[in-house]
Order: structure tokens, then C-alpha cells, then sequence
């Protein structure tokens, strides 16, 4: 595969020419950029943001760590600087200049209430194999990340993709717009952020179908034709002209899933993809890797990703960090399992972790254990969603729970007695008896919200040495 960083990235003249600003002391090759002073690699370009803290008060570090400028917006000590009347919208023309300057590009676009990142990084190992790629790293997905990731991008890129998030309404049309993508897909649409839509989850559907208003003329609309707002996603996919192609479990979809069969190394799906039965392994487990992977299938043909690159890509594509990584972890007397599902957690990726845990077989007098923490930003509605998880976890066939967090209460007390575990305030009380909450043969899945803190627990839990207590049933 070419070298796509054998050029710098920008020079600090050509920074300076793309957003309007008075490049002051000598041009020279900048080969990154970050916001962050303490990620400062030797070469790249300091962008004195405004948050919480003001950017321009790291410049000197910046430098001291080795930056090659700064795009600032009035001048600073230390280094060649770029002043700009505002450093977003700096950042921004800088982007827009990094999409423009390489037209050969296929740039592809994801949102989504579940799986925007996984997806995302799924069609990037796709791209990989195609050629040289370029994508959103961590969940660079919002005002800032979207403008970064494209001013990132090198201009052999050959194709791209890019996560698109939001918040609160009106935010994924204008960062659409800013990538104007090939081919964009929404993985599905469910009751995530839904305190900041009057209309709940009917308002979450017309934010995330907005990322087809930033399509290319003839771009392709990949939807989850399961989802009950399906409707709304196709009619704002044809309102903008764009090739539609669906993806689910009716025979109509132009990528059918037909079987999903998981075992301890992944899963081996069935599907109908444009009328050609195929058959493929992933080495995800998790249920909605059926769904997820067809996604990902039509994204890739539509950014002419060969479908054998594709299937190739989704084999090797490992779990990310909190995001259903598995491990064995050791304890006396023998070994539990750990499926750490952290990072985030709203009421459609729990009920399909549920789903996907009661799948797993057990040892003989093993057990399937969860462990949740609150789910956020569900507003009004959180109370009720809380004690829906019970149904799921029910229908599922799971034999423990243990929870922590005020939200995560309402579900403890409509769970039966048989099912309760241990219940704490704060994840970091339960983490601190992770050793109470596991024992050899079980399968244990941890998740919840990023914000209550499901990771302390899964930090606890695959930290477990052969010395520690067991727990007793």
C-alpha cells in the first residue's frame, strides 16, 4: 500500500491560504494536527480551540513540545502561528480545503442511535484493504471532530469514512454537509438523547435521516429497514435524490439477513445480499453484528469496495475497547468470562447485549451475569426505560443482575428476586466488590452509560488474580 504520509500534510503557507489567515514567521511542513497540547507530536499544527479552558493558554507548550505552528487568533510567543478572526471556523475552512483539494476521494458518512463507531471502524478496515484510507478516529464525531478528521486527511487518500453524532437538534445536516459523503447510513434510530427532542424519539429519527441533506448528487442512502422509522428515513433519502439500498430481516431489503450463528471465536452469518445468497464469518458474537455487518457490506459497495474485500475486512475485525471485547479471566478454581460493553449503553444496545449473552452456552453451573449501570440523557422517559430492561433481560433467560446508580435502581426493584444481585450507589462501590459479583463458568457482560463509569467495574473484573476471594452462589 502507498505511502500516504510521504508528503506533509499541509504547510503552514497552505494553512494559512485556506482559512484567511496572516501566516507570521517562516512557512514549513506540518504532518498533523491536534487541539491538544499534551498529544503535541513533533510537526503538528496546535489549533488554540476555545472550550472550558482557552486554547491560546498552550501555545508555549505546544511549541516546547515540538510544534511546527499554531493557528491562533491573536498572536502568541513561541513559534510560526496562523491568525485567524476565529479558530473553529479556521478549522472548519481547513477541512472543507482537505475534502475540496483531493476530489478523487470516495468519502462515506455513519450515524446512528447504536453502533455508530464500530460500524464506522468496520467499513474503515474495509477501506484498508481496497487502498490507501483515511477515518474518524476514537468518536471524533461532532463540531470539532468532523472538521478534524477531514483536515487530517491526506490528499492520496483514496477513500474515507466518517462518525457524525449529535446532542441536540440541528447538529448532523451541517456536518454532513461539511464531508459531503458518496454513501451515508444511518445503523439505526432508537431513544438515545431523547430529553433534547420535544417528540422523544420521533425527533432523534429526523436528526440522524438529516445526514443525507450533505449527499453528494446520485449518493447512496444505506438504512436499517427494521427500524420503526424506516418511513422517515427513506423519504428524506429520496427528498435529496439519493439511490436508496436497505438493510434487515424482510425479503424486500436489499441486504437480508437470513441466519446469524454465534460460537466462541465469533459468528457465521447467512445473509441475501442483492439477490446473491452469501455466507461469511465475524469475529463478533454480538446479535447485532448480523444487522451491523450488512451495514457495513452496502457502505463498501457503495464507496466500490469489492464485496470479497468486504467480507474479508469483517472477519478479521476485532471487538473495540468497551465495545464487546471478551476476555478469560483466571480465578480460583477456575475462569469467568468478560464481556466488556462499557462505553456506552441506551435501551436498544442493551436489550441486543441481552439478547446476545443469552445466546452464549455455558459450562454446567455457570451462570449469565450482568452488570449495568445508568443509562443518561433519556429525560422524562428514564424511569420507564430503566424498568423496561427487565423484560428483555427476562426474555433473554439471564440469571443475574447486579446494578448500580439511581436510574439502574427502578430496573433492580422490578427485576424478581431470583435475578437480583447486588445493587450499589456508584459504580465505584461496585467495583470494589468485583469479586463478589463473579464466579468460575460464568459469562459476565458489564454495560452502561459512558458517564456513570460501567467501566470501573470492567477494570475491576478483568483485574481478578487466581488469589482473589471467590464468590460463593
Amino acid at each position: 500500500m502507498p505511502d500516504i504520509s510521504a508528503r506533509p500534510l499541509w504547510t503552514a503557507a497552505e494553512v494559512a491560504a485556506a482559512t484567511g489567515g496572516v501566516l507570521h514567521g517562516d512557512d514549513r511542513p506540518i504532518t498533523g494536527l491536534t487541539y491538544n497540547s499534551r498529544e503535541i507530536i513533533a510537526g503538528d499544527l496546535f489549533l488554540a480551540l476555545k472550550g472550558t479552558r482557552d486554547g491560546h493558554e498552550f501555545a508555549a507548550s505546544a511549541f516546547a513540545a515540538g510544534a511546527a505552528a499554531a493557528l491562533v487568533e491573536h498572536t502568541v510567543e513561541g513559534g510560526a502561528q496562523i491568525v485567524v478572526p476565529d479558530t473553529l471556523h479556521g478549522l472548519e475552512a481547513l477541512g472543507v480545503a482537505a475534502r475540496d483539494r483531493a476530489p478523487h476521494v470516495k468519502r462515506g458518512a455513519v450515524t446512528g442511535s447504536v453502533g455508530k463507531t464500530s460500524v464506522t471502524q468496520a467499513i474503515k478496515a474495509g477501506l484498508d484493504l481496497a487502498g490507501p484510507a483515511h477515518s474518524s478516529i476514537k468518536s471524533y464525531n461532532n463540531h470539532i471532530g468532523v472538521p478534524l478528521t477531514l483536515a487530517r486527511m491526506p490528499v492520496k487518500t483514496e477513500r474515507a469514512v466518517f462518525e457524525i453524532g449529535m446532542n441536540a437538534p440541528g447538529e448532523i445536516a451541517p456536518l454532513s454537509k461539511f464531508v459531503a459523503p458518496h454513501a451515508a447510513c444511518v445503523t439505526t434510530v432508537g431513544p438515545v438523547h431523547i430529553e433534547a427532542f420535544a417528540d422523544g424519539e420521533a425527533g432523534v429519527a429526523r436528526e440522524k435521516a438529516s445526514i443525507f441533506q450533505g449527499l453528494v448528487p446520485g449518493g447512496t442512502a444505506v438504512i436499517n429497514g427494521d427500524v420503526g422509522y424506516a418511513g422517515v428515513l427513506a423519504d428524506a433519502a429520496r427528498a435529496v435524490g439519493a439511490r436508496l439500498a436497505t438493510f434487515g430481516s424482510d425479503a424486500a431489503h436489499d441486504a437480508r439477513l437470513i441466519d446469524f450463528r454465534p460460537d466462541a471465536e465469533g459468528a457465521t452469518v447467512t445473509a441475501d445480499l442483492f439477490g446473491q445468497q452469501i455466507e461469511y464469518r465475524l469475529a463478533q458474537s454480538g446479535a447485532h453484528w448480523g444487522l451491523n455487518s450488512l451495514c457495513v457490506l452496502l457502505m463498501l459497495d457503495a464507496l466500490d469496495v469489492p464485496l470479497e474485500t468486504g467480507l474479508q475486512a469483517l472477519a478479521g475485525f476485532q471487538p473495540l475497547a468497551g465495545r464487546g471485547q471478551t476476555r478469560v479471566v483466571a480465578l480460583s478454581g477456575g475462569a469467568f468470562t468478560l464481556i466488556d460493553e462499557s462505553y456506552n449503553a441506551n435501551p436498544l444496545s442493551m436489550t441486543a447485549g441481552f439478547k446476545s449473552l443469552g445466546a452464549r452456552s455455558v459450562t454446567p453451573g455457570g451462570r449469565r451475569v450482568v452488570v449495568l449501570t445508568d443509562m443518561l440523557e433519556l429525560g422524562e422517559q428514564s424511569r420507564a426505560l430503566h424498568e423496561g430492561l427487565a423484560a428483555p433481560i427476562a426474555a433473554a433467560e439471564l440469571d443475574l443482575v447486579h446494578a448500580a446508580g439511581p436510574e439502574m435502581r427502578h430496573l433492580y426493584d422490578a427485576l424478581p428476586v431470583s435475578r437480583r444481585g447486588l445493587w450499589r450507589e456508584t459504580a465505584a462501590e461496585l467495583a470494589q466488590e468485583a469479586a463478589n459479583l463473579v464466579a468460575p463458568g460464568d459469562i459476565v457482560m458489564v454495560k452502561g452509560s459512558n458517564g456513570s463509569k460501567a467501566s470501573l467495574v470492567a477494570q475491576a473484573l478483568s483485574k481478578l488474580s487466581d488469589d482473589a476471594p471467590r464468590a460463593t452462589r
